[in-house]
């Protein structure tokens, strides 16, 4: 017998099952070994169902991710400064796919990482984030967040299976526009800079006492197996096709600024 799942999840089991069918003698009806696996394929077919459901769900929370990023490219003048994005370590973005989701008190956003190695951006990895000021809201709409690590302690902040910002890494609400002007001490010294999107428009935020968490039950569902955060955010993992796009958009946008910079 064969068992198909959905075309989008590459799954095809072929199996034989024996049952046993007891003979007249044990006084019991013969056993319907077809219903059997017909039940067996039922049983897959849900699994299946379920892992695409949520690889759907993943790949719509990249896809977010990679649109706040391009509105940030669309608007120079009013998005991240070209110098910052040229520092940029590590990137991560939270978009706000759902709205009023509270945990314990607390705001509650999931998004995406990605950190710069030798040979480029690495394959993303997934990470929560929660605290009283992430999604703060105005006229009914959640926000979206950026945070651009521009240290090379970034890194370190997200192979944390926590991070509280502000404590466990710098953090100050980062500037806007073309250039950051500013070079204030606790922007020199600010191991990641946020900035938040509402109704299109962008600004820094402050986000001290947020936490950052990395979500390994998700990086372990979009990449099929456990892999350490470390492993993943060095570059020795291929970026999946449906994150290509992503990853892409950050290293546009740190190409952009190292342009400005050289000139």
């Amino acid at each position: 017998m064969i068992c198909k799942a959905s075309p989008n999840v590459a799954t095809v089991v072929r199996f034989n099952i024996k049952v046993f069918e007891p003979t007249q003698k044990d006084g019991h009806p013969l056993m319907n070994k077809y219903l059997i696996a017909g039940a067996l394929c039922l049983t897959m077919s849900m699994a299946a169902s379920a892992q695409e459901d949520s690889m759907g769900k993943l790949n719509h929370r990249i896809n977010s991710a990679h649109e706040v990023l391009h509105a940030l490219m669309d608007t120079p003048d009013k998005g991240i400064p070209l110098d910052i994005a040229a520092k940029a370590q590590c990137v991560a973005v939270i978009p706000s796919f759902k709205k009023g989701a509270f945990i314990v008190g607390a705001e509650y956003g999931q998004g995406v990482a990605t950190c710069r190695t030798a040979h480029g951006w690495s394959a993303p990895v997934f990470i929560q984030m929660e605290g009283a000021s992430f999604g703060f809201q105005i006229g009914g709409q959640s926000t979206d967040l950026v945070l651009v690590g521009v240290s090379h302690h970034s890194l370190d902040a997200l192979l944390k299976d926590k991070v509280k910002l502000g404590g466990d890494a710098a953090v100050a609400a980062g500037p806007v526009g073309r250039n950051s002007q500013a070079a204030t001490t606790e922007l020199a010294n600010a191991e990641f800079l946020t900035y938040s999107r509402s109704k299109g428009l962008f600004a820094g935020i402050d986000l001290n006492g947020d936490v950052v968490h990395q979500n390994t039950a998700d990086t372990n569902s979009f990449y099929g197996k456990d892999i350490p955060y470390r492993v993943i955010l060095s570059g020795r993992v291929s970026t999946p096709p449906s994150a290509a796009h992503f990853v892409r958009t950050v290293n546009e946008l740190f190409r952009r600024g190292r342009i400005r910079e050289s000139h």
